[in-house]
């Protein structure tokens, strides 16, 4: 997530929460978002965002990396509260018959609706309104 205006900049979904997950979540938004040198991701503590596979990426790419304290869920609240968003939007009022549809509604609800539509607190308008007012 972009904290500038709460944008999902890479995202992935898998059975399981090995690095290769968020690996490809990671690599997503390098290509997508082209950061500069210096950039700061943030994540939890997870073993996945510390292994050496993960940190590798980040610094191949001049992104530094910071972990959240140990037992506080509050520096990592941003991707908490994305994470609730789709869950109490769209995914509980679904009973998904496989894999494959429920990753289906979770890319359009994240692309065409999160991203794109959705009013944000930051201003109460729409991520790609508000990129294009910064640009």
């Amino acid at each position: 997530m972009d904290l500038f205006g709460r944008k999902i900049g890479g995202w992935a979904m898998r059975n399981h929460k090995r690095v290769e997950l968020v690996s490809s979540a990671l690599t997503m938004a390098i290509q997508q978002q082209r950061p500069e040198a210096g950039l700061i991701h943030h994540s939890d503590r997870g073993v996945q965002y510390a292994s050496h596979g993960y940190r590798a990426v980040l610094s191949a790419v001049g992104i530094i990396g910071s972990m959240s304290r140990k037992a506080d869920c509050y520096d990592n609240a941003p991707m908490e509260s994305f994470f609730h968003t789709p869950t109490t939007e769209l995914v509980h009022h679904r009973q998904y018959k496989t894999r494959a549809e429920a990753q289906r509604d979770i890319f359009a609800f994240i692309e065409g609706f999160y991203n794109r539509t959705r009013l944000h607190s930051a201003r109460y308008i729409a991520l790609i309104e508000m990129e294009l007012k910064a640009a």
